[in-house]
């Protein structure tokens, strides 16, 4: 698609990583004068002379409409609304930088899946509290089966946009959709944000069946059980149940389990195949969220005295020592139950 001509003003992307750098691409051919922030200033000098992101997306070429900087404050400023794309245990990090760049009238847009894995903290949680009590209902969260190079591809794609103020959610609608990235909008950001960062677990598992050599049965009773405890734990912390029948819930679980490009359905596969975590994770060059987000979500479950056993099998490979074969072999073990129980 060529790049729309009429400008739009200015919209700030803060992370310049795999899911950034496409977001920036299709921002930036929608009209909008995107300011991409990386935190390595060889990076931001790369997109600047090259017009390509050299350690993400590489094979893509960003729009003219996107400028590349090193410093936050300067990307920032001006901006109609700031795009947050970082990892989630840098999320905390970056927005106390924030705190001291943005106006009060700017909003955000946290593009980021996870939880805090210390806490269990939903990420908005880590935002709202680092940026400050003044920019509630201005923070809403991106969602959905948006894997980043098919998102930079301009492959049609549909994501949810989640905030309690439906203003700002429509606002924010508006600013991110394209003819090529549809974009819904949810007030349940509660239940939007676990199901992008819990479907990650899932996907982990989905990897080690396919790791394992199983097909396609194995593969969607996982995915199917694993949309059954993702929701199980959602409803318990208070978020509505058709949220995880949605784009952020069961679209994401399907696009994340079903993609080889997934970072988190790689590690499974690696790790079934007999690697451990430490050797698979140190030759990758993007975090994969699902591992931090297995030892935070167990910990929730059990806090809220929630059964959801196929993170709790995953939870056992990663950081336990279990086998992959053996942690399958006691899923399949489990006393026989109702399905919709």
């Amino acid at each position: 698609m060529a790049d729309t001509t009429a400008e739009r003003g200015e919209i700030a992307v803060v992370g310049a990583g795999s899911w950034g750098t496409a977001l920036s691409i299709v921002l930036g051919k929608a009209g909008w004068r995107v300011r991409l922030w990386a935190r390595r200033a060889e990076i931001a000098a790369a997109v600047q002379s090259g017009r390509r992101n050299p350690a993400y997306l590489p094979e893509f070429e960003l729009p003219r409409t996107v400028e590349a900087t090193a410093d936050l404050r300067d990307a920032v400023a001006g901006a109609h609304m700031v795009v947050l794309a970082v990892p989630s245990d840098a999320v905390g990090e970056v927005c106390e930088r924030l705190a001291d760049c943005m106006q009060d009238d700017q909003g955000l847009i946290s593009a980021a899946k996870g939880l805090e894995h210390e806490t269990g903290r939903r990420l908005s949680e880590v935002i709202e509290e680092a940026l400050g009590p003044g920019r509630q209902g201005r923070i809403a969260v991106l969602s959905g089966p948006n894997l980043a190079p098919e998102v930079a591809a301009e492959i049609a794609t549909a994501s949810v946009v989640a905030c309690a103020d439906l203003d700002f959610a429509a606002g924010a609608q508006a600013a991110l959709s394209t003819p090529r990235f549809r974009v819904y909008t949810n007030r349940d950001v509660l239940g939007v944000e676990l199901g992008g960062a819990l479907k990650n677990i899932i996907a982990i598992g989905a990897g080690a069946s396919d790791g394992l050599g199983f097909g396609d049965n194995t593969k969607a009773a996982l995915m199917t059980r694993g949309l059954v405890e993702m929701t199980r734990l959602g409803v318990a912390l208070g978020a509505r149940q058709e949220t995880f029948r949605g784009l952020s819930g069961m679209g994401d679980l399907i696009a994340t389990c079903a993609s080889r490009k997934s970072r988190n359905y790689h590690v499974g596969f690696e790790m079934a195949r007999g690697r451990n975590l430490a050797d698979v994770l140190a030759k990758m060059s993007q975090v994969a969220e699902g591992v931090g987000t297995t030892r935070a979500a167990q910990a929730l479950a059990t806090r809220a005295n929630v059964d959801m056993p196929i993170t709790a099998a995953v939870h056992s490979v990663l950081f336990e020592g279990a086998r992959a074969m053996d942690a399958v072999k006691q899923l399949m073990a489990r006393s026989w139950r109702d399905e919709l129980d």
